[in-house]
């Protein structure tokens, strides 16, 4: 069963960019392309919407979704951490609007590729290609004991890391970990049994940890969030949607250093969180908190190589 995709906090972040008609903006995150589409809607002939992400199907979801636009739409298959590249390539100096929409989308859940834990999937969880880098696969199996639990519990947050790492090294001894099924066992062998009885499934937090280890979500996020922020126009904003605490940690402390070096403002004091409503209906979006930058005049005669050092 196709798996169906809602936008989190669509009309939020739509709105929290200020989109002009002619501005150059920056879909750093197609996913479901719900926003891209949003953003596209806003900009008429003279604007310019440059969608990336390194899922292969999400450009071809942004495809769809830009056909018979106004404005000129550039689409690009690579990770986001690659932004100033980009940029550089398709000959653009500022940027008035980015958005960053962090996580993986629903989508990924039906692709086949190890990101959900209920079904029997191989295990990659890789936003491109399997072939092109390390998988969830190689992590479980040739990771050490040690370095597995504090990487899930680093990255997952999980209190039962040292458990359930334990068990996936037994479970790997009798024959080698390559299926989401076969993961979720060796999970569930490693923690208590009420924890297997909560409404949060227990291979959650593993999960969260496997995929952002394997796509290197936070060190991604820092150097694209960065480029975004040196690359804005005066007057420019930067929207970033977070699901968890790890990376929102993050956002706030970059956009917050930012604004310390007078490269800008931090318009959300505190982050835009859903309604209760979307909540209920998108239970993805529980944890989902969104923080807005805007670029000033200050700022706009640093926007140098010294601009990105500053998040190295």
């Amino acid at each position: 069963m196709e798996n169906k995709h809602e936008s989190v906090l669509l009309s939020e972040a739509v709105e929290a960019l200020e989109v002009s008609p002619s501005d150059v903006v920056v879909d750093a995150t197609i996913g479901g392309a719900g926003h891209f589409a949003s953003l596209l809607g806003k900009l008429d002939t003279s604007g310019t919407l440059i969608g990336i992400d390194a899922d292969a199907d999400a450009i071809e979801r942004a495809k769809e979704a830009g056909r018979g636009a106004r404005a000129k739409v550039v689409l690009v298959h690579d990770n986001f951490r690659n932004l100033e590249t980009i940029l550089e390539t398709a000959k653009v100096e500022t940027i008035d609007k980015a958005l960053f929409d962090l996580g993986w989308s629903s989508f990924h859940l039906t692709a086949g590729r190890g990101f959900s834990f209920r079904a029997e999937e191989p295990l990659h969880m890789t936003y491109g290609s399997p072939e092109e880098g390390t998988t969830a696969a190689d992590m479980v199996n040739d990771l050490s004991e040690t370095s597995l639990a504090d990487l899930i519990y680093t990255l997952g947050e999980e209190h039962f890391s040292r458990g359930i790492a334990r068990s996936i090294v037994a479970a790997r001894s009798v024959e080698p970990i390559l299926t989401t099924g076969q993961l979720v066992a060796a999970i569930e062998a490693g923690v208590p049994g009420w924890y297997k009885k909560r409404r949060i499934h227990a291979a959650t937090k593993t999960f969260q940890a496997l995929r952002i280890a394997v796509n290197d979500e936070l060190g991604a996020l820092r150097e694209g969030l960065a480029a975004a922020i040196a690359k804005l126009s005066d007057g420019g904003r930067v929207a970033v949607i977070t699901f968890h605490s790890i990376e929102d940690r993050i956002v706030k402390s970059m956009l917050r250093d930012a604004a310390h070096a007078g490269q800008g403002t931090v318009i959300t004091k505190k982050p835009i969180i859903p309604t209760s409503d979307e909540s209920t209906r998108n239970p993805r979006a529980r944890s989902a908190k969104l923080r807005v930058f805007e670029r000033s005049a200050r700022a706009a005669a640093l926007i140098t190589s010294s601009s990105l050092a500053l998040y190295a």
